[in-house]
């Protein structure tokens, strides 16, 4: 039976054990608790500042969400991306966005409108293989269009009840859980980070480390690009947060994650974490995504 089948509520005998592997998330029927707020909804806000030390912005982000919804199926959808440009002056912001608009496209066609078809198919490849040659997308238009350019990438895609993240360079992914647990869904691609790995360096002295910007891996920079990709549950409730350096580079986690529980609504806390990174010096540009998970 064909998975795009179970969007729209049909019976399937397929495991729950496929759930990080098969391309569409299987979807449960509506429940009949009468307190749970149905339909389930993604809650975005962004912030985006140039910084207080910067003349321009390469940072760029995308952000989508939407609901699908029948008599059998309610099926969140969200496409967020976060990119910080490199390069110097007009290549980084070149490069960063034309990754958001490559990114964006191939996942839209390949993903989001095929469920607004008559007849859906669903997709021959898995959501990671799927999220995997976004990335290669984005990388060959930066090399075809901007070479010299690069970018980071952070892309998030919420499809049902699974969160799949592809990722390249130091921009970030955050869970940050409804009792304030917060756990990093990334891994910076930067040398200084690699020094951490090997046991070189500690956490403080790679703050101040003078080549804490180096990226060993980031789009338009080298071949291959190899994007750490990575399916999971999605929870149950709480914030998914996606973020450039000039946040998380000078703003501790902790005042991270109580600006986002101090702060209901995604607009106002992504406000408050930008301000934050501005009272910090905002020596980088500042880019901040908070997607409130349905509960």
């Amino acid at each position: 039976m064909k998975i795009v089948e179970k969007l729209f509520g049909r019976n399937t005998e397929q495991s729950e054990s496929d759930v990080p592997t098969k391309p569409l998330p299987k979807i449960e029927q509506h429940s009949s608790d009468t307190h749970t707020f149905e339909p389930p909804q993604l809650i975005v806000g962004c912030g985006q500042s140039v910084g207080r030390q910067r003349d321009h912005n390469e940072d760029a982000l995308f952000t989508l969400a939407t609901t699908f919804t029948s008599e059998y199926s309610n099926i969140p959808f969200g496409l967020f991306l976060v990119a910080d440009g490199m390069g110097g002056h007009q290549y980084g912001e070149l490069a960063s966005g034309i990754a958001i608009r490559t990114m964006a496209t191939y996942l839209i066609n390949q993903l989001y409108t095929p469920l607004l078809s008559i007849k859906p198919e669903s997709p021959q490849e898995s959501l990671q293989e799927i999220m995997q040659k976004g990335i290669q997308e984005a990388h060959r238009s930066i090399i075809r269009s901007t070479p010299g350019g690069g970018t980071t990438m952070t892309a998030a895609l919420i499809l049902g009840s699974q969160l799949t993240i592809a990722h390249v360079g130091d921009s970030r992914a955050y869970l940050i859980g409804p009792n304030g647990n917060m756990e990093t869904l990334t891994r910076d691609h930067s040398l200084v980070n690699r020094l951490i790995e090997l046991g070189q360096i500690t956490t403080d002295e790679a703050a101040t480390h003078p080549q804490r910007n180096v990226l060993y891996r980031a789009l338009g920079q080298g071949e291959p690009v190899e994007p750490d990709v990575r399916t999971t549950q999605l929870p149950k409730s709480g914030c998914l947060l996606l973020c450039s350096d000039g946040l998380w580079g000078v703003v501790p986690d902790a005042e991270i994650n109580s600006i986002v529980m101090n702060n209901p609504h995604p607009e106002s806390a992504c406000k408050k974490l930008v301000d934050a990174a501005n009272a910090a010096g905002g020596p980088d540009n500042i880019t901040a995504v908070l997607v409130r998970l349905p509960s």
